[in-house]
């Protein structure tokens, strides 16, 4: 074989992993169209109210997110149609403290004393710097929202009852508990809705579906039943030892006395035209705030929408009891983490949207939620499928910079990269994401070499700073460090690895000095990716541009593998041409035996 057989490698670019182009409607623009037409019906003249609501329970993670994307990307559309709208994100700070949430860093078993408590009652996990458990939990989930260009109205909840605004509307709830409890009561046989649905000859759509039947329903959230005096919509914290471990006793509409026990022992009676140290149970506390904020678009969770839960009772109960409406409410699915089963924030472990800020870029992970319709589950990566996301993510791009996307397509990379206020900021030169995880990988943190490496990828456009590639190489060595094991790290070898090189045979030999005849000619990295694949075709005596075979893709692949353990000691590794610019030719040279 000739000698410069390798000078016939010409230049190929790598060709991005194309998208999956969308054939379906923009369920934005969908559900915006019917939200301006229904608050013009129902409040003309008036700023569009959506909303959402969030537990500060524990960490707020991925799945909640879908409770605050759904609704904002809808708002921005509405306000980029030139509306007024507010996006109300209620904090459910005064719900009770139910559990001890696990995998909580600063937290005991001693938090259990704290039960019962309203969540901005209970302190906050050591060492943190908030004043209590719900302000440590909401402060990482707005700063979050703030990196997504989620702009909205917080409500806090405890902030709301402590001051008396809701009074009025807890002595009508009061006043018409009867009414309550009878629309309750057509759901509170029940018991299992799993069964319901069955009994009914309906499927669920899936086994996450199943699942939130088997959790729903009037039988597994507190409605205000229980007590032997009747049915009250309303539920004290004791104001002895500030739990809610309260049963309601007697009530009088006239005084609005109200005498409550608590299994403390304490026991007294209060007026609730004045006492402002407590809260309507649930399935009445969402209804009444549809009413009171005049809501006209807020989705549920599957949890919240099979028969007898929140959602479907509350339909009944803000129309009957409240005179108000109930919003148009999409069910939202699930959202997984790469494989990982439904999310569920009593699990510890669950990635937040901080967690995912520190791997992707916001626009990526916006659009994450904003492809898919609300009734579509889907998964964040935190594995490798996450360097495919990128990919499909720069093609997206490219297709828009084209003039060649599909409408659904566009509209999605838009409400990804801004909002109506303006763009998201974002990394000026993206490299592939693949490709800087490898660098960062290989370099452990030297930005010198990082930037030597990066600078080296096109030479006729070198990287001059890594302000250049920021932020989106930091994400991808923040994604190398904290979610690829030790054992996949690279780790370049410090020594020839004589054994192997003295076992090669006559063709393995010419093969690396192919390779190591071209370096200097092909060091970019599309130079590089012309070597790697070209010669295995030289080898087999083909055209350096010939079309894989089943035959060369075997011999591509042994190749590979040969240049992997020379370098680093194992089959695989980072993509062959990144990991060449990073050894540098010098030492690629001494580690194949030149």
């Amino acid at each position: 074989m000739a000698g410069d057989s390798y000078r016939q490698l010409s230049r190929k670019k790598d060709v991005p992993i194309v998208a999956q182009s969308s054939t379906e409607t923009d369920w934005v623009s969908r559900f915006a169209d019917e939200v301006i037409a229904e608050s013009e019906r129902r409040a003309p003249g008036k700023p569009v109210v959506v909303a959402s609501g969030l537990s500060p329970s524990g960490p707020i993670h991925l799945g909640n997110l879908r409770e605050v994307m759904t609704p904002h990307l809808v708002a921005d559309e509405v306000r980029r149609r030139g509306h007024e709208v507010r996006h109300l994100i209620s904090w459910d700070d005064y719900d009770r403290y139910r559990k001890v949430p696990a995998g909580v860093a600063g937290v005991d078993e001693s938090w259990a004393e704290h039960i019962g408590k309203p969540l901005t009652s209970v302190p906050a996990p050591a060492g943190s710097s908030y004043p209590n458990w719900a302000e440590h939990f909401k402060a990482a989930m707005t700063a979050a929202l703030d990196e997504l260009g989620v702009e909205y109205d917080g409500i806090s909840q405890t902030e709301q009852y402590t001051a008396g605004v809701y009074r009025e509307q807890i002595l009508h709830a009061m006043k018409h508990r009867g009414d309550i409890d009878a629309v309750l009561d057509r759901y509170r046989t029940k018991k299992d809705p799993k069964q319901q649905v069955k009994k009914q000859g309906q499927k669920p759509v899936d086994e996450a579906e199943l699942e939130a039947a088997e959790g729903s329903g009037a039988a597994d959230e507190d409605d205000g039943s229980g007590g032997g005096a009747g049915y009250f919509p309303y539920k004290p914290y004791c104001t002895s030892c500030g739990k809610d471990l309260t049963t309601v006793t007697a009530y009088d509409d006239e005084s609005t006395a109200l005498s409550y026990v608590c299994v403390c022992g304490h026991s007294e009676t209060v007026l609730l035209s004045e006492f402002n140290g407590g809260k309507l149970v649930w399935k009445v506390d969402w209804p009444m705030r549809w009413a009171y904020e005049g809501v006209i678009f807020e989705p549920s969770g599957v949890d919240h929408s099979s028969p007898g839960s929140s959602f479907v009772v509350g339909g009944q109960i803000v129309r009957e009891v409240f005179d108000g409406v109930q919003p148009i409410g999409p069910m939202y699915a699930f959202v997984g983490i790469s494989g990982m089963a439904k999310m569920s924030s009593s699990k510890g472990g669950v990635p937040t949207p901080a967690d995912a800020l520190k791997i992707m870029e916001a626009p990526l992970l916006r659009w994450l939620y904003a492809r898919r319709r609300p009734n579509q589950s889907f998964k964040i990566a935190f594995d490798q499928e996450i360097q495919r996301l990128y990919d499909e993510w720069d093609s997206l791009e490219k297709k828009v910079a084209e003039g060649t996307v599909l409408p659904a397509d566009a509209a999605a990379h838009s409400r990804a990269i801004r909002t109506a206020a303006g763009e998201l900021p974002r990394t000026p030169r993206p490299l592939p994401y693949r490709t800087l995880a490898s660098v960062a990988d290989i370099t452990a943190g030297h930005e010198d070499q990082a930037l030597r490496i990066l600078s080296e990828l096109d030479p006729a456009h070198p990287v001059t700073s890594l302000d250049e590639v920021r932020p989106r190489f930091d994400r991808a060595e923040n994604w190398i460090t904290t979610q690829v094991p030790a054992e996949q790290r690279t780790v370049v070898r410090s020594e020839p690895d004589t054994e192997i090189l003295g076992s090669l045979d006559e063709a393995g030999r010419e093969s690396l000095r192919l390779l190591l005849e071209g370096l200097d000619s092909h060091w970019s990295l599309d130079g590089l990716t012309t070597l790697v694949y070209g010669v295995p075709k030289v080898m087999a005596g083909l055209e350096p541009d010939a079309k894989p075979t089943p035959e060369l893709k075997v011999a591509q692949r042994s190749f590979f593998a040969l240049l992997y353990q020379l370098l680093v000691g194992r089959d695989t590794g980072p993509r062959l041409p990144t990991l060449l610019l990073a050894v540098g030719a010098d030492r690629v040279r001494k580690l194949l035996g030149a």
